[in-house]
């Protein structure tokens, strides 16, 4: 018996129901007489207030293969509409459940996601690094499985709400991995795998926690006709009003407009891509070489330019660690790249490791180096969102009686304090230096201090081409989300352009030496996404605590019954 059927009692009883036959408020199980477990309780890893949950050994595989359809969403697979689907099977799973069984099947469903999604975190570090970002990753998919649990009981009353309810979960449960601990870690955040899916053009509005939304909602959509089959009596008018909300939604993302260019001045610019020795982490013990590499390039590209095979760029731009050697404290580095721009005979936006400010302190940083007059030290950006137990080492002691790996970090890098905002002349840059990507506040600080381009320089030489291809994806939602040109330019690729509807062009290869050159329009509009900045994910957070709460209350009362 489901909720629907019992909202009166029967014909001719007095306003009751005989004690025998007083349902649950909710759900198709009673109560077994003299159960142990408490008021409330069903059959093991159920709760008899939620609708009828599939059996445990389905429900298993069912998270499972809602990790491995998420997983399989994002580069570099790119099946974007499974997404959804993997969203429907995990909340198709845990709903009706106890919150530790919830907990569980989420936790299922992180590590079928996240274990292989991360999987090149151990290509030159080992396994040790990758297992543990796994499982902190897969962690906080157990805390949503353990919510969409705990919520049953609130949206099986009044199913239609269940879809959004999943959405707000969604969106609440990646505000808390995008900032916890030591800063967050957004990989594998649902609107990152939406890069060729219409929904993308939904980050214009309200940038990656909207287009996150719209995923989940899409997924509790298809969930929730599924649960009306299940639950019987078979209702086909809902099913088929959900099933044609769950189309709507993507289609809405194609009411959005977009730019498909900048609607500003011309500004010619090429990416270096200079290669590195060989891959992994001891490319560093070859410093000389890699700067070496872009010098070459850069060189080269000067001779192209003057014998009118190449256009003549306005911003040369290499990626990040193109100069592990400061050239600001090595004269021989610093006149090497001096040597580079003034071939080209443009400013070089260089990624380079500055030494300082204090002993034993490295910087991530680009700095604009000018023909005749080498480096601009106004123009100087620092990274603001070092990478924990890779660029430093919190609790280094703790850290170190896990894994004495994390020694090879022997400097930290400190953080920058002012947004990547670098004035080029041809161009005002937005400079965000590899994950930093990843992150909503980093890349928005750029456009609204004035850059007319985003750039994202990163190294990508100690990862794999799946992992630059998902960076990739960030690039193209970060495009569309401020309505902005966008590169990215590494190491080893995949280098590239993004238009500001996330179209990608002349992307290159992995491992490879290349340079391309493009002409792009600027633009220094705002979008609604940029204007409005934290709000939306601020009010999607809110409700998912405000249903949490609800459905605290509705336990409470229940139980108290």
């Amino acid at each position: 018996m489901s909720w629907r059927d019992v909202r009166s009692p029967p014909d001719g009883a007095g306003g009751g129901w005989p004690g025998s036959l007083r349902p649950v408020i909710v759900g198709s199980v009673p109560a077994p007489a003299g159960d142990s477990s408490g008021p409330g309780a069903g059959p093991a890893g159920t709760s008899a207030v939620a609708g009828r949950p599939v059996p445990l050994p389905v429900a298993v595989v069912l998270a499972v293969a809602g990790g491995l359809a998420l997983l399989v969403a994002f580069p570099p697979y790119g099946l974007w509409p499974l997404a959804p689907l993997g969203v429907a099977l995990l909340a198709a799973a845990t709903r009706g459940r106890r919150m530790r069984a919830g907990a569980g099947l989420g936790f299922l469903t992180g590590v079928a996601l996240f274990a292989p999604l991360l999987s090149w975190t151990n290509l030159h570090t080992g396994y040790l690094p990758w297992v543990l970002l796994s499982l902190l990753q897969a962690g906080y998919l157990a805390l949503l499985g353990a919510a969409g649990a705990f919520v049953s009981p609130l949206v099986d009353r009044w199913r239609w709400c269940w879809p959004a309810v999943t959405a707000v979960l969604w969106v609440g449960q990646e505000a808390l991995r995008d900032r916890t601990p030591f800063g967050g870690f957004p990989w594998g955040r649902l609107a990152f795998s939406q890069g060729d899916s219409p929904l993308l053009r939904l980050a214009a509005v309200g940038g990656a926690p909207l287009v996150t939304f719209a995923v989940a909602l899409t997924g509790g959509l298809v969930a929730a006709a599924a649960w009306w089959l299940w639950d019987g009596p078979r209702r086909w008018v809902p099913v088929a009003g959900l099933t044609a909300a769950a189309v709507a939604v993507p289609v809405v993302g194609l009411l959005v407009p977009v730019a498909s260019a900048g609607r500003g001045e011309a500004v010619t610019v090429a990416i270096v891509q200079g290669n590195v020795p060989r891959l992994g982490l001891d490319f560093n013990a070859q410093r000389q070489a890699v700067l070496n590499n872009h010098v070459d390039a850069t060189v080269e590209l000067a001779g192209q330019v003057a014998a009118g095979t190449r256009a003549r760029p306005d911003l040369v731009v290499w990626p990040e660690n193109s100069s592990d050697i400061d050239p600001l404290r090595d004269a021989d580095a610093g006149a090497s790249i001096s040597r580079a721009a003034d071939a080209v005979g443009v400013p070089i936006l260089v990624g380079a490791v500055l030494r300082g400010p204090g002993e034993g302190q490295v910087r991530n940083a680009g700095i604009l180096w000018r023909p005749g007059a080498g480096p601009d030290l106004e123009q100087l950006y620092t990274k603001r969102h070092p990478v924990p137990f890779a660029e430093y080492v919190p609790m280094r002691d703790l850290a170190r009686m896990v894994s004495k790996q994390v020694d090879r970090v022997r400097s930290d890098f400190v953080p920058g304090t002012e947004p990547g905002v670098l004035r080029a002349g041809a161009a005002v840059l937005g400079d965000v230096i590899c994950f930093e990507v990843a992150y909503d506040e980093v890349v928005r600080d750029t456009v609204t201090g004035g850059a007319q381009l985003l750039v994202v320089q990163t190294n990508n030489a100690t990862f794999d081409v799946a992992e630059a291809r998902q960076q990739l994806a960030m690039v193209r939602l970060r495009a569309v989300e401020h309505g902005r040109p966008a590169l990215m330019a590494s190491t080893v690729g995949v280098s590239g352009f993004v238009a500001p509807d996330g179209r990608v062009s002349d992307a290159t290869g992995f491992n490879t030496r290349a340079v391309v050159v493009r002409q792009l329009r600027l633009d220094d509009g705002r979008t609604l996404a940029t204007r409005v900045g934290l709000w939306p994910e601020v009010a999607l957070a809110a409700l998912a605590v405000g249903v949490l709460v609800g459905a605290a209350v509705l336990r409470r009362r229940q139980h108290a019954g």
